[in-house]
């Protein structure tokens, strides 16, 4: 047996390999060192090797599935080798034979299926990376449910779409590891990179690797798909046959991302604006607060749809009218959100019967999907709709023959795993229910017939009993034994009775033997049966699903635009930004929120914002981006009234810390997220900047800041928030700058953050008081008072950039200490030189 367990290890030596044996999965060697710290389980030994005991430890195989989700999070795959028949089929192949042993799967993070492990609203998918001559692209695939997905990138542009994408594992070449153009953006995703042989990503092998998957002779009717494309999603397939064996998914045809079509959010940004994650454990995420989907699917869309809002305006007026329609339709949308919570995870549910590994569960899942959809295409039917929520209602379509198949066939309450049985209604197929009638009132059928033979033989005292050297069998007295007919066969003699069996005795018998198994046996069969049609109807099911997930998404926004008072923005595709009254969707569902608004019209639409800290600067920008984000998925907006332009990127500088993993400082950081907006930002994109240049000494800070204020305003030209506490940038002449500042009251030596944004710059930065707020001890904050007045001083009368022109008299003071020299003064020379010293200094 370990020798069989040896060979399996040396194939998947990347993997922790899971070996069956009987009840358990057990692990050996340094496996079993491993996954007994990560998992917390016993780890024992069994035998030894060189006359060292081999370490080993096992989880149950009925319930393996918690402990397989520990090792993937901790980045291992998993290698699952069962056994490939009982003991018993051993046996028979000879004594000595052992239980042949395969591996049927190896599971990583990015091929994942199991329901448990997966998050139910969220993709999870496997992403390719190839080049091809001077190209490159990227194909990603979620096997969960069948998507598949190709596109083009660059240098510049793969850093996003990762972002955009969040894989779980990444594939690439071992030769593209160390690519020059993409080692940076590795770093950020160095735990999800699986290397994997270069050959398989050649393009011929590709190319003929996607033919045979989908068994057509040509490409052609996959659309436009490059060379890099085509070798990216060549090497996908390549290792979903590697880590599914035989099992192999039904997948979509790959469809062409087209980056152009939607809005380009970097990796920063998305941090930075929590988009989709929050940034600290205990606060929520944009994505959690406007969620009202009721279906796996319609989260999931969510999700992308926030991941790639649209850039054209067509597009999104079309999804805001269908979200108008159901803003209206109060009464249909709450029929509408009932119904939707009924509709069951199909198309997961698909991917696991293509995948020969459906539970029963599955079946009813897919029969549940059906009925909802009736109900929900039934329920929409009775209304006129708008053109796109009218042609995605018409992709459902319920199968009602299927349907009804479904409801006769399954129990509805049917178990976990298939070999328990259980499922399949007796009724439904008659030699089913003559087997489970045999196998579950197998005591009332032989009751039955021992009450046959004692009326035929006039024995009233006849017996059928059982034991398990004879079976079943039939006892009278020795007086009575001449009574039974000639069909009755002796089989023994005992002290006062005698015992037979009789033909229909020993068939009833075999019957009850094998109906357990027959049974369990003709149910697989009905089972496979319904499994074969739904994978010749799955892309009708997959259709009816992206149409309801689709419905579900539209009517969440609608729902969460009634509840949180939201309105419908106005979009096109102008320059123009007017929100009036808006607010942050996040922060405002956890406190009173002070309404703002913000016109970043085409004459000034380069805003310069000042005020202290806390008093808001920050949510301001951000909600200024998170509203854009919205109205260009489709949702209404939490403002009084909004006209937005279309915005083709946005981009978020909004608060830095050290990136120890690359050895990057706090204003390292700041730079290159800067650098990045300024060299990808375009004239209809919105830009939000928050205290450039503060990781620096402070006129390096000014410096940087003074000129990408200037770059942003004479070179982009596109709409920008800029807050900065450098007030010498409000004196800067530029045509198209607005001066805003966040209001602060004073009241009885306090100061009362209005959290109002008004026109003007600020007068004050009140650092001191937030400092006090903050808890700084009082003797460092009166300090601090002293020296601030002092400093403003000595300012007063400047009227331009006054911290440079300090610098200067600073150093006028400080340069007769230049003819100075130490060595040749005497004791009372130096005294006197230190006394005057001192008397300039307080003058």
């Amino acid at each position: 047996m370990m020798q069989q367990y040896m060979e399996q290890k040396e194939r998947y030596s990347d993997t922790l390999l899971f070996f069956r044996m009987g009840d358990f999965f057990e692990m050996f060697f340094d496996d079993a060192v491993t996954a007994a710290g990560i998992l917390d389980i016993a780890l024992t030994k069994r035998g030894a090797k060189d006359g060292d005991d081999i370490p080993m430890c096992g989880v149950p195989a009925h319930s393996y599935e918690p402990y397989l989700h520990k090792l993937i999070n901790a980045g291992y795959k998993v290698a699952i080798c069962d056994q490939l028949e009982s003991p018993e089929e051993a046996k028979k192949r000879g004594y000595k034979e052992i239980v042949r042993r395969e591996v049927v799967r190896v599971i990583t993070p990015g091929t994942i299926t199991e329901e448990n492990l997966l998050e139910a609203k969220k993709s999870n998918y496997l992403m390719s990376l190839a080049k091809s001559g001077t190209e490159y692209g990227v194909a990603w695939i979620d096997i969960s449910t069948g998507s598949f997905f190709s596109a083009n990138v660059s240098r510049e542009t793969f850093g996003n779409e990762l972002a955009r994408i969040n894989p779980s594992e990444i594939l690439l070449a071992d030769d593209l590891l160390y690519e020059e153009n993409f080692y940076e953006t590795y770093n950020e995703w160095k735990s999800k990179l699986s290397p994997q042989a270069s050959n398989i990503y050649e393009f011929k092998r590709a190319e003929n690797k996607l033919k045979s998957f989908y068994k057509v002779i040509s490409l052609e009717g996959f659309g436009a798909l490059t060379r890099a494309q085509i070798c990216a999603c060549g090497g996908l397939l390549e290792y979903i046959e590697l880590t599914q064996k035989e099992a192999l998914p039904s997948l979509q045809f790959p469809r062409q991302f087209d980056a152009k079509h939607y809005m380009q959010i970097d990796f920063n940004t998305r941090r930075n604006l929590e988009i989709l994650q929050p940034i600290f454990a205990n606060s929520p995420s944009l994505l959690q607060i406007i969620d009202r989907t009721k279906t796996s699917g319609g989260g999931r869309l969510l999700y992308s749809w926030l991941s790639a809002p649209l850039i054209y305006a067509e597009g999104i007026n079309a999804r805001l009218e269908a979200v108008d329609f159901f803003f209206e339709e109060t009464d249909l949308r709450g029929k509408l959100r009932e119904k939707l919570g009924q509709f069951p995870d199909i198309e997961r549910a698909l991917a696991r019967i293509s995948m020969g590994r459906a539970t029963p569960r599955d079946m009813l899942i897919t029969r549940n999907a059906l009925l909802a959809a009736t109900e929900i295409k039934n329920l929409l039917n009775t209304k006129k709709l708008p053109k796109l929520l009218a042609d995605n209602i018409a992709d459902i379509n319920p199968l009602p023959t299927l349907l009804n198949k479904l409801i006769e066939a399954f129990r509805d309450e049917v178990g976990v795993h298939l070999n328990d049985g259980n499922f399949i209604r007796p009724e439904y197929n008659s030699n089913l229910q003559n087997l489970i009638n045999i196998r579950d009132h197998s005591r009332k059928l032989i009751t039955e017939l021992k009450e046959k033979y004692a009326l035929t033989s006039g024995i009233n005292n006849l017996k059928i009993n059982h034991n398990n050297i004879l079976g079943y069998y039939v006892e009278v007295t020795a007086q009575n034994a001449g009574k039974l007919s000639e069909e009755f066969i002796h089989r023994q003699t005992m002290a006062n009775a005698m015992r037979f069996t009789t033909a229909e005795l020993n068939e009833l018998q075999t019957k009850i033997i094998n109906a357990r198994n027959e049974a369990l046996q003709l149910e697989l069969q009905i089972f496979a049966e319904f499994a074969e049609e739904i994978r010749q109807n799955a892309e009708i099911l997959m259709r009816t699903a992206r149409a309801i997930a689709f419905s579900d998404v539209i009517c969440g926004f609608s729902e969460l635009a009634a509840q949180n008072n939201y309105t419908k923005p106005k979009i096109d595709d102008s320059d123009a930004f007017t929100l009036v009254a808006a607010r942050h969707p996040v922060v405002e569902t956890a406190t009173e929120f002070a309404a703002n608004d913000c016109d970043l019209n085409s004459a000034q639409n380069l805003w310069l914002l000042t005020g202290p800290n806390m008093a808001g600067k920050s949510t301001f920008l951000r909600q200024n981006a998170l509203i854009t984000i919205m109205a260009q998925c489709g949702s209404y907006v939490p403002a009084k009234s909004a006209h937005i332009g279309c915005v083709d990127k946005i981009f978020s500088r909004v608060g830095a810390s050290d990136n120890l993993s690359r050895g990057q400082s706090t204003f390292m950081v700041e730079m290159v997220e800067t650098a990045a907006i300024l060299n990808q930002a375009s004239a209809k994109s919105l830009v939000i900047l928050d205290e450039i240049g503060r990781g620096t000494a402070t006129y390096d800070g000014l410096s940087i800041a003074w000129a990408v204020l200037e770059y942003l305003h004479n070179i982009i030209k596109c709409r920008a928030i800029f807050a900065t506490h450098y007030h010498e940038l409000t004196k800067l002449e530029l045509e198209r700058i607005s001066l805003h500042s966040m209001k602060v009251k004073e009241w009885n030596d306090e100061i009362v953050f209005l959290h109002q944004v008004g026109k003007g710059a600020a007068d004050k930065s009140y650092g001191i008081h937030v400092a006090e707020l903050a808890g700084l001890p009082k003797s460092v904050t009166n300090r601090a008072k002293k020296i601030l007045n002092r400093l403003e001083s000595q300012s007063e009368g400047n009227e331009y950039l006054p911290l440079f022109e300090q610098a200067e008299n600073m150093q006028v003071q400080i340069n007769p200490l230049d003819d100075i020299n130490p060595d040749e003064l005497s004791p009372k020379q130096a005294l006197e030189v230190l006394y005057k010293l001192k008397s300039e200094s307080q003058s």
